[in-house]
């Protein structure tokens, strides 16, 4: 699915933007996102932590080994989540090398109550291996045999782009997670 988005936002950027002014890097989607929920359930065995939402709604999340301070999670607790997302291309200059890499970070909180930042970023090149003007669609091949057609609204922006053109797409999520005793 993030591959997914990941695919149709280059081609949504990458059409939109004339072949002179590309070399430079866009951000195609920055996002910050809060959810705030007052803690109903711990399940130690399972790691499911149920949330109160405000509108009323409950929502069952499960902790994942790298949350080590579970145990502290209480009835009543107010837990905060701000969760940010980016995306940003580069159409790449001839002969540049190709990149794929993947970073992903966990830190904990110092302070009495648990939380902690959770970030990752990928940065991959994909090459675009086909434009089809006459059904509006455009296709990537990038690392690990990732493969990617998507339809384009915008016909006219096909004229921007050939086969064999890279692009870097580089992908970023983090997340801070703050806890509140009432």
């Amino acid at each position: 699915m993030r591959q997914l988005v990941i695919g149709t936002l280059a081609v949504a950027l990458l059409l939109s933007v004339p072949r002179a002014a590309m070399p430079q890097a866009r951000t195609l989607k920055s996002e910050m996102k809060t959810e705030s929920g007052v803690v109903e359930a711990v399940d130690a065995a399972s790691r499911a932590v149920t949330f109160k939402k405000a509108d009323g709604t409950s929502v069952t999340a499960v902790a994942g080994p790298d949350l080590k301070r579970l145990a502290e999670i209480k009835v009543g607790d107010k837990v905060t989540a701000k969760y940010y997302e980016n995306v940003i291309i580069r159409l790449k200059k001839p002969g540049e090398p190709d990149v794929a890499s993947a970073a992903k970070s966990t830190t904990g909180s110092a302070q009495e109550l648990p939380g902690g930042t959770k970030a990752k970023q990928k940065t991959l090149t994909v090459a675009i291996t086909a434009v089809d003007t006459a059904a509006s669609t455009i296709s990537f091949d990038g690392p690990n045999n990732w493969k990617y057609t998507s339809k384009v609204q915008d016909t006219a922006a096909l004229a921007n782009v050939k086969v064999g053109d890279k692009l870097d797409i580089v992908w970023t999520e983090a997340m801070l997670v703050s806890v509140e005793r009432q």
